[in-house]
């Protein structure tokens, strides 16, 4: 499969999953760039009020995020930005491949992020996000493909299962969020030689 570029959209179809909805977005994601850093970070922030998403309790500065930006890049750990059409300028969410553990035994695992604007929720953009993302992961030279969710975020548990993810380990009550104590659940999937995104 092509790689992303920073200099042209890449487009994905994927005819073979089927959307409820017929608001669902279509898929054109680029490689993300140092300009685009402000705009991932605003709707990383967006979730951090919701307490379903991330276990930052306040928001996060652009600067705090430039290390984590300079980990990523398009041959090993892509970090994708999709544009709004409508809105030239403006990201309706990102996704990224992060190491895992950070040992080299491992660089053949990765987690994936995906976060997304409040206006492109509940449009199928995740799901073909993440089916972008196990279909890319081989050329990577990725084989296994994490995620980390909280317990109680019902909805990224049932987006990740439905490609099947199995639960991979459970770490109750280690992260509190607003005097409450929430589980950990790590799901993973291990992909075939074609990486199917089934």
């Amino acid at each position: 499969m092509p790689q992303a570029s920073s200099e042209e959209p890449f487009l994905i179809f994927l005819p073979s999953l089927s959307f409820q909805s017929e608001s669902t977005m279509s898929l054109s994601y680029r490689d993300a760039t140092l300009d685009d850093l402000p705009a991932i970070v605003a709707i990383y922030n967006s979730t951090v009020a919701s307490r379903q998403v991330t276990a930052d309790l306040e928001p996060v500065s652009v600067e705090s995020r430039l290390a984590w930006f300079h980990a990523h890049g398009p041959q090993k750990r892509p970090l994708w930005v999709v544009d709004d059409a409508e809105a030239p300028g403006r990201l309706l969410g990102w996704l990224s491949f992060s190491d895992f553990y950070g040992r080299p035994a491992y660089q053949r695992t990765a987690e994936v992020s995906i976060y997304l604007d409040e206006r492109a929720r509940g449009k199928g953009l995740g799901k073909q996000l993440l089916a972008a993302s196990l279909a890319a992961a081989p050329a990577l030279g990725i084989d296994t493909v994490l995620g980390f969710i909280f317990g109680h975020n019902q909805a990224s548990l049932r987006l990740f299962r439905g490609f099947g993810f199995d639960t991979w380990g459970s770490l109750p009550r280690v992260a509190v969020l607003d005097g409450v104590e929430r589980d950990l659940v790590i799901l993973g999937k291990r992909l075939d030689a074609r990486g199917a995104a089934s």
